[in-house]
């Protein structure tokens, strides 16, 4: 009765999600233990109401009409996903964090991320998942804007950065996460915190 009673939980947890919504054992430890659940997810793969993507991680597809098919998962939410599994803290980095800004419209070949965790590397379908091991100082106790900056700044090096990827940059922060960030990103590599000392100027002179 329990498990049955489990099972029905989880399919309804899902079923009320939204479509592209991602999905991993840790989301369920409410309902059941880490095991248990890894089977129902199994089952419901199985009766075609989620799709696995990689190992322990399955979605609620999209269905696109027009196309007729099932629409790949989002490469930034199955990260988000894996990272929440393992408990890991993830920031964008290289070309993955110059996309999500804006200062780069291609694609990521392999989508990129920092972690606090291990080194690993997930490929499914046409998309590859790598996180890599990074110092704690540029991730932990830092906001996730300063520290996807810091890694947008690194990816681009010091003598790529323009006026214009300045300007670029400080329209995606609001004059809050800009102070925070100026805060936070003390312990950054110089030239970086110079850059961000350059963001912060107009608020600044406005206090």
């Amino acid at each position: 009765m329990g498990i049955s009673s489990n099972a029905n939980k989880i399919k309804e947890r899902i079923l009320n999600s939204k479509e592209g919504t991602i999905f991993t054992p840790v989301d369920f430890v409410d309902i059941a233990e880490n095991s248990r659940v890894g089977v129902v997810l199994s089952r419901l793969e199985t009766d075609g109401i989620i799709r696995r993507i990689t190992r322990g991680i399955y979605d609620k597809p999209i269905y696109n009409e027009f196309l007729k098919e099932y629409v790949e998962p989002s490469p930034s939410l199955v990260a988000e996903a894996i990272a929440r599994n393992f408990g890991w803290t993830i920031v964008p980095c290289g070309d993955t964090a110059l996309n999500i800004l804006g200062l780069s419209t291609q694609v990521p070949a392999v989508w990129s991320y920092v972690s606090d965790g291990t080194y690993k590397e997930y490929t499914f379908d046409n998309t590859t998942i790598k996180f890599k091991r990074t110092t704690n100082k540029e991730i932990s106790k830092l906001s996730y804007k300063t520290a996807l900056i810091i890694q947008a700044l690194k990816a681009l090096g010091k003598e790529n950065i323009t006026d214009d990827v300045i300007f670029e940059l400080k329209k995606t922060l609001t004059s809050d996460e800009i102070n925070v960030m100026l805060d936070e990103a003390k312990a950054a590599t110089s030239w970086v915190y110079e850059y961000i000392r350059i963001m912060s100027k107009d608020v600044e002179e406005n206090l």
